[in-house]
């Protein structure tokens, strides 16, 4: 029987091990749109953070503008997040109520990289990110999710959309979320569902595979956190505070930082496949 050089055996190991360690990440921020300089804190803060943890994306959770003001939105995101494009970020976002009172927010979708009103992107193999529309929940958007995650290969599967299913703020859990895609998370393993909407951060403990955050502290005026319904998974996490999310990927393991504005990590978590 041949045997392998030992240098051929160890190189085709490092490949190996390479392969499987690599990293992709995208920063997350709901809930900024008020232009202005808290917004721009808000987006210097992210661009401080991807300066020493790099990540190939930057989207949004939605209520991108709360001005009501096409021409006010474009000029306030490139005073705020205009440097991701040009550190070479790709962009993507979804709509939130404050979005839909003009136009249903159609005026933003090409700023945000959207296609349309809910898609889907890839990064690299391993993670695969599904934007929606939970505004107008419709059955043709859930059965489009249906398909999309019946289809995917990826290691990962994240959902990200504005109006969270479990909520323990000023507003409450999304009931149509619930009755209308918590069970396709659950049932094709979505890992990680990412919402905003309530001005604070929250997360809960795994339901069914499913690690759900609500993260909308990206500028606008925080609001105060109450008693979760015992419905609920239960509350792993929570604060009331400015900030944003970094979610970092490999084919092991799924981080997930909650950061403040001075660059502080507030929470930090791992799933595994």
């Amino acid at each position: 029987m041949r045997r392998f050089p030992l240098l051929l055996c160890l190189a085709f190991v490092l490949a190996g091990s390479s392969a499987a360690q690599t990293q992709v990440g995208f920063l997350a921020v709901g809930d900024y749109g008020v232009g202005g300089s808290r917004e721009v804190a808000v987006g210097l803060a992210m661009k401080r953070f991807e300066a020493r943890r790099p990540a190939g994306w930057l989207v949004t959770l939605g209520d991108n503008d709360y001005g009501e003001s096409p021409a006010r939105f474009r000029s306030s995101w490139q005073q705020a997040f205009g440097w991701a494009r040009r550190s070479g970020l790709r962009v993507g976002g979804v709509l939130g109520n404050h979005d839909y009172l003009v136009g249903r927010g159609s005026y933003e979708l090409r700023t945000l990289g959207m296609p349309g009103r809910y898609y889907t992107r890839r990064l690299g193999d391993g993670v695969q990110l599904f934007f929606l529309d939970s505004n107008r929940i419709t059955a043709g958007e859930t059965a489009w999710l249906e398909r999309q995650l019946s289809e995917s290969t990826a290691t990962w599967k994240i959902a990200l959309f504005h109006h969270p299913p479990y909520s323990c703020g000023e507003h409450a859990g999304n009931t149509g979320v619930v009755r209308s895609w918590v069970p396709l998370f659950e049932r094709h393993g979505v890992q990680l569902v990412l919402s905003g909407h309530d001005h604070d951060y929250q997360r809960f403990q795994p339901r069914n595979g499913v690690t759900y955050v609500v993260d909308g502290g990206g500028g606008a005026s925080l609001y105060r956190l109450h008693r979760c319904p015992r419905s609920y998974p239960p509350s792993a996490r929570r604060f009331s505070d400015y900030g944003f999310l970094y979610v970092s990927a490999t084919d092991q393991k799924l981080d997930v930082s909650a950061v403040d504005l001075r660059g502080h990590v507030r929470d930090r978590f791992a799933l595994t496949p």
